[in-house]
């Protein structure tokens, strides 16, 4: 595997006038159907979220209809977020509310502190109003060019073992354990055996450079599924998995407008004193989450420069706040962008047309959203387990023989999947980058923003721990 980015095609792109120079298709070797394939390619593989977010969500949020109206809210917010990052912003960076940001607002700040979710709404809007603040006044693309290349690159790489932990747990590859904390799943399992033949024939489409191979690798193993009736979906009784049901309610469904939940935010309330410490740890967690997805994706994609800067940073990160913002106030959790956007740009995607046909998409699921029912987590987990292998390709290039850069990056990458984190994997190879630095007398190879971060990462795992 290269260093670089996946190769891009010689043939010149044969968009339309304005869609070429707005998009700059021709610039980047990509055509308008490779872009919306690719723009496919990472809905399907975040359309989980449609399903998943308002589960979790529904344990905080107590109304009429709930589900509905949070899917719907879910499939809005993301809609947005990725029309933003990619008509404004114009990078192929997909938005959804954030899991692990959800289950924070349910279960620790709802259910755990007694807040009101309205109230808890509030602070994801004011977190997502810093953000942007910060991203305009580009203390953000700071903070990212204060970062050395070789947490860059780890920071990619542990992005990748993220993303196929979650493959291979979706996949039943990977299953809890009390001894062991993790341990191989049953292999005669369904859901395995569904995610074990679309792994094989995904891995060797990519081999043979079919074009749209991870879509074509999710479409196979979901045919799999339901002509050989796996049970491997939602939805049967007593919440164990089911066969597919088939569109039991038609293919199109009304949507329902989520009038509960928009515009409930309380503002004021989270201003309150005693919240200030909640709102302080949705931005914390989302900031060097999303700062973190962003800064490996474009690296991936090679959108980075050789001072590891990327254009159009300040409009990057302020689409990611303004998401934010908007998903509050929709009535979901911090909106952010999405680790699973890697598995279209790995299929071709190098423009904001591939997260713009992403939008499109979260949009018309608010009517078709019946279908994404038939593509199970067990045909989404190959994609992100073989992207997550690709993603790891950049830390040769890591001095691993200097421990002062080697330790810090080895931290970065195991404590994302371990810690179930990004941000966690960004915050403790950040703080221990600039503690090995100091103490060994490199601590002028140090930009002074680092080490401003570094403390404040300290401060915020002392003071606000979650």
């Amino acid at each position: 595997m290269s260093t670089t980015a996946p190769p891009r095609p010689t043939r010149r792109a044969t968009a339309p006038a304005f869609l070429d120079r707005y998009f700059g298709l021709t610039a980047e070797g990509t055509t308008i159907p490779r872009e919306v394939r690719a723009g496919f390619t990472t809905f399907l593989t975040m359309s989980y979220i449609l399903f998943v977010n308002p589960q979790i969500l529904s344990a905080a949020i107590d109304i009429e209809n709930g589900f509905v109206q949070l899917l719907m809210t879910t499939a809005i917010a993301a809609s947005f977020g990725s029309l933003v990052m990619g008509l404004i912003a114009r990078y192929p960076f997909a938005q959804a509310p954030g899991m692990g940001l959800n289950a924070f607002f349910s279960f620790t700040v709802v259910a755990g502190m007694g807040v009101p979710w309205q109230t808890a709404l509030g602070a994801v809007f004011i977190s997502g109003v810093l953000f942007v603040v910060l991203s305009v006044i580009g203390a953000r693309k700071a903070i990212v060019m204060a970062i050395p290349m070789s947490l860059k690159l780890a920071i990619t790489a542990g992005i990748g073992c993220f993303l196929a932990f979650l493959g291979l747990r979706s996949a039943g590859l990977v299953v809890a354990n009390e001894a062991t904390m993790v341990s191989l799943g049953s292999l005669s399992n369904p859901t395995a055996w569904v995610a074990i033949i679309g792994l094989v024939a995904t891995a060797v489409l990519l081999q043979l450079r079919v074009k749209g191979a991870i879509l074509w690798g999710i479409l196979l193993s979901s045919l799999v599924a339901i002509v050989t009736g796996a049970k491997v979906y939602a939805g049967g009784a007593d919440g164990a998995l089911q066969a597919f049901p088939g569109f039991t309610s038609g293919v199109v469904a009304a949507p329902i407008w989520p009038s509960d939940l928009v515009g409930q935010m309380d503002i004021a309330g989270a201003l309150g004193l005693g919240l200030l410490s909640v709102v302080f740890t949705f931005f914390f967690v989302d900031f060097f989450d999303a700062t973190g997805t962003l800064t490996g994706l474009a690296q991936r994609a090679g959108f980075l420069d050789e001072r590891g800067d990327m254009p159009r940073a300040k409009t990057t990160f302020s689409m990611d706040g303004l998401a934010a913002m908007f998903g509050a106030f929709m009535g979901t959790s911090t909106t952010t962008a999405y680790v699973e956007s890697a598995s279209g740009i790995e299929d071709g995607g190098r423009t904001g047309l591939t997260s713009a046909t992403t939008g499109v998409l979260f949009a018309l699921s608010m009517f078709l959203w019946p279908l994404a029912g038939a593509i199970p987590g067990a045909a989404t987990a190959p994609a992100l387990i073989l992207v997550g292998a690709m993603m790891m390709d950049g830390i040769r290039h890591i001095e691993w023989n200097e421990v002062s850069e080697g330790v810090p990056s080895f931290l970065a990458i195991i404590s994302m999947p371990l810690t179930f984190s990004i941000a966690n994997g960004v915050s403790l190879g950040v703080i221990a980058y600039c503690a090995i630095k100091l103490f060994t007398g490199q601590g002028r190879k140090i930009h002074p923003i680092l080490y401003v971060v570094a403390l404040l990462l300290v401060l915020r795992y002392v003071f606000l721990a979650e």
